[in-house]
């Protein structure tokens, strides 16, 4: 008993020599349209999809600032450091100790 099967349509070279172009299908325009429910579906997707990249960018942000004011900070001590320099220069060295204490203190009770 021979069993029929069905294989595909085999197409040779076409015509114009533009092999590269896809096949062409008839148009249909009632074909693409899609139900409520995959709608419904595709947009939950996407705004699932959405909100995982806010997610990453804010992540990325919030490592972006720290770095940032890691760098800050490194230049407000490097500052500070040259500013007490220049005052060792002029001043005694036990005063100026006594006002970089005084300082200290200062900063303390403002914040």
């Amino acid at each position: 008993m021979a069993s029929t099967t069905v294989q595909a349509p085999v197409y040779g070279q076409r015509v114009n020599g533009k092999q590269w172009h896809g096949t062409r299908k008839a148009f249909r325009p009632t074909s693409g349209l899609t139900s409520y429910e995959i709608r419904k579906k595709r947009t939950a997707h996407e705004a699932e999809v959405s909100k995982t990249e806010t997610e990453m960018k804010e992540v990325k942000e919030a490592e972006r600032q720290r770095k940032v004011q890691a760098i800050k900070d490194k230049r407000a001590a490097k500052e500070e450091k040259e500013r007490f320099a220049k005052m060792e220069e002029k001043m005694h060295k036990k005063r100026v100790e006594r006002l970089k204490r005084r300082e200290k203190r200062n900063k303390r009770l403002k914040s």
